[in-house]
């Protein structure tokens, strides 16, 4: 059963800057392209980036030019760069496989102020 932890969320004001790490147990990791979801209160689950096992990246248009996905095989992590915050970015943010996901982690809470 894979685990996923995300980590690396936090309170910081607007244009500010964070990185989170989504690390995962199994051997099947490197092979699935994964992504980064968010779920704002009162809001429906939505994925902001996605990377191939290859490292191909796609990206919610209201994040492009701001967040970067990335990943590390070998860790078995991806990452969120996350630049230029604004307060519409507020939610908890998960990662995941985009096919056949796994079960969800904890996800790590993401708070930007005015």
């Amino acid at each position: 059963q894979v685990q996923l932890v995300e980590s690396g969320g936090g309170l910081v004001q607007a244009g500010g800057s964070l990185r989170l790490s989504c690390a995962a147990s199994g051997s099947t990791f490197s092979i699935k392209a994964m992504g980064w979801y968010r779920q704002a209160p009162g809001n429906r689950r939505e994925l902001v980036a996605t990377i191939s096992s290859r490292g191909t990246t796609t990206y919610k248009d209201s994040v492009k030019g701001r967040f970067t996905i990335s990943r590390d095989n070998a860790k078995n992590t991806v990452y969120l760069q996350m630049n230029s915050l604004k307060p519409e970015d507020t939610a908890v943010y998960y990662c995941n496989a985009i096919m056949a996901p796994y079960k969800w982690g904890q996800g790590t809470q993401v708070t930007v102020s005015p």
